[in-house]
């Protein structure tokens, strides 16, 4: 198995970046960067695809000003972190165990848990399979695949796009995912994690290891429908932020807001103004909302 570390050189002088890296080896010569700043209650922030910790910049200082630490992961195969030449080192269950391993060994309690994309799929499956770590859960701009669930026209025709397109821009994914225009040292950076094409094949196997009953990639939706069941008993505090300008993830928030009884009688919110990267579209005003949350549901 061939592994590659992105120069350390790819990520200087990035924009609005300040935060010092810190590594935990996963597995042998496998390094996960995770991003550890402030102090107090923990904020985990986890992002998708093909993102990294970059994209929470503009919620961290927010975030640490009111007194919050943030942990923010790298997933192996994205930002600071590791990436594994061949497609077929990545699974759902290879992305679970290398997240959930850093954060056993972070020894994190009474979690904050905000993810999008991707990082609610590990996320959420996370909070099933340990539900005591975690306080409150708020998801924006994901969803937890579970028996009976189609996959939108719009996933499907981004899926198609992610394996057979011959040159996949990560920069211009955000780009195409978000409402306002991205500057350019700020593309510059969401393309530093990949210095060349063999970079990147975790980024493209990401939408292809999505589960549904038709596509159920290593038969991975018992396992949803489980995390479901856990789910569908959480009345701790359970948070949606959506982006009114997300095609992919379309009224997701309403399937949340109906399934989950810790969601009853929360501050729900349908941004404004905010495509499916909603953090780099109004990452200011989420962590606002996160901290009016956690505030609101503190004892």
């Amino acid at each position: 198995m061939e592994i590659k570390n992105t120069p350390d050189s790819h990520f200087d002088n990035l924009s609005d970046y300040p935060f010092s890296a810190n590594y935990y080896e996963v597995d042998k010569d496998l390094r996960m960067h995770y991003v550890d700043e402030g102090n107090g209650p923990v904020v985990l922030l986890l992002h998708g695809e093909p993102s990294w910790s970059y994209l929470y910049r503009k919620m961290i200082p927010i975030l640490v000003e009111n007194g919050y630490r943030c942990i923010a992961p790298d997933l192996i195969g994205f930002g600071k972190s590791s990436k594994i030449v061949g497609k077929e080192h990545y699974s759902f269950q290879s992305h679970l165990y290398w997240l959930q391993g850093l954060l056993k060994s972070l020894s994190l309690s009474n979690i904050h848990l905000f993810c999008q994309d991707w990082g609610g799929l590990l996320g959420l499956r996370t909070v099933a399979d340990f539900p005591d770590w975690f306080d409150t859960v708020m998801v924006s701009n994901t969803f937890l695949p579970r028996t009976g669930i189609e996959a939108s026209p719009a996933f499907l025709r981004w899926r198609d796009f992610s394996q057979n397109t011959p040159f996949f821009d990560c920069a211009g994914v955000l780009q195409m995912g978000t409402v306002n225009t991205i500057k350019g040292d700020v593309l510059k950076a969401y393309n530093a994690p990949f210095p060349d094409d063999s970079y990147k094949d975790g980024a493209k196997i990401f939408p292809a290891l999505v589960p549904f009953d038709d596509h159920d990639v290593a038969g991975e939706i018992p396992n949803c429908d489980k995390a479901w069941g856990i789910l569908e008993k959480w009345e701790k505090p359970f948070l949606t932020l959506f982006g009114d300008s997300d095609d992919i993830m379309k009224k997701g928030d309403l399937f949340f807001q109906s399934k989950v009884p810790g969601a009853k009688g929360q501050p729900h919110k349908l941004v404004e103004g905010a495509g499916h990267f909603i953090q780099e579209d109004k990452g200011e005003e989420l962590a606002r909302y996160l901290v009016e949350f956690i505030t609101g549901n503190s004892e």
